[in-house]
């Protein structure tokens, strides 16, 4: 009979290389999220072009940063796999649909003042991930989770009713970002090589609509303004890097970590919009935010209780062994 150690491997890994590659993981996951957390910052930034034209060198520039990468990488053949293969395609031309809808929104949001709606949504959005992967993978939804969603449910019912604002762009981003991952999920594909396709596939309405806006004289980039000339080529940079690190960091980490480090960016756009751009927080905003901070501690705590759980029924079997 093989011993505990055989079957986990900890036998190949030691206890320091495992404390290792946790705090690295650590490391790239906080990157990561603060990097999102200070995209408002950089967005902002950016003022002096419209929100479309924006995504469009997102994209564009993505396209040419992560075709620098897979190609260093040696991983450009991943990505002619992809393409061939119809089913991933036709996933990720939906998925593409999304990922750009949601980068709209958000710079909309960012360039007309609602950075508090889209701290609001990215809050919403794990809780939206429970509710979508009950409707469409028929995954369990246990009482805790259950009111882990009611309680962000009351929460923009009460920005909607009582506070008559209705959140739109924060269910956006929500929806947009939580049926990306639905779909990301579906598709069986890694991360790098997913975002290499679903960049490429917007590339050359991108280009197109970039060229439009330079024969109409109408284009932000290269028309004497410095710092968007060099901004807006460094959009598809932070596009990318911030996903290499958080793959760098699931691949390390538990669940349960990279799900806690997930609240720091929707916390900074949080800061960012009431401490440094001074948007309008009054007590119906106070209400929301608490009944839905309420369900995301249900819902983190239940996540611990599941995970410490399933530990010791692992350990005890291996025990049995």
């Amino acid at each position: 009979m093989k011993s505990a150690e055989a079957l986990t491997g900890d036998n190949q890994i030691s206890p320091s290389d495992k404390h290792d590659n946790t705090r690295l993981g650590v490391i790239f996951g906080l990157s990561a999220y603060l990097i999102w957390g200070s995209f408002p910052v950089f967005f902002k930034a950016l003022e002096g072009a419209t929100p479309l034209e924006i995504v469009c060198h997102r994209i564009f520039w993505s396209v040419v940063f992560l075709f620098i990468l897979v190609t260093a990488r040696r991983q450009f053949g991943q990505v002619i796999t992809t393409l061939r293969n119809r089913q991933i395609l036709l996933t990720l031309c939906g998925s593409t649909l999304l990922i750009a809808t949601n980068w709209l929104v958000f710079i909309y949001a960012v360039q007309h003042g609602e950075v508090l709606q889209s701290s609001l949504g990215y809050f919403i959005t794990p809780l939206l991930n429970i509710l979508l992967g009950f409707i469409f993978l028929r995954e369990r939804l246990n009482r805790w989770q259950l009111f882990s969603v009611l309680l962000a449910l009351i929460g923009v019912l009460n920005l909607a009713f009582r506070h008559g604002q209705y959140p739109w762009i924060a269910l956006s981003l929500a929806a947009s970002f939580g049926l990306y991952g639905l779909l990301r999920k579906v598709a069986k594909v890694e991360a790098m090589i997913g975002l290499t396709v679903e960049t490429l596939l917007l590339g050359p309405f991108a280009l197109a609509y970039i060229i439009y806006l330079t024969t109409q004289q109408e284009s932000s980039f290269l028309a004497g303004t410095l710092r968007l000339d060099l901004l807006l080529p460094l959009s598809g940079v932070v596009t990318a890097v911030p996903l290499l690190l958080f793959v760098a960091a699931a691949r390390r980490l538990q669940l349960a970590t990279v799900g806690f480090l997930q609240y720091i960016t929707p916390s900074l756009h949080f800061i960012l919009a009431v401490g440094l751009y001074n948007e309008t927080f009054t007590r119906g905003h106070l209400i929301s935010f608490i009944f839905i901070w309420a369900g995301l501690g249900v819902y983190s705590c239940n996540t611990v209780w599941k995970n410490r759980a399933a530990w010791r029924g692992k350990r005890s079997r291996l025990r049995d062994l």
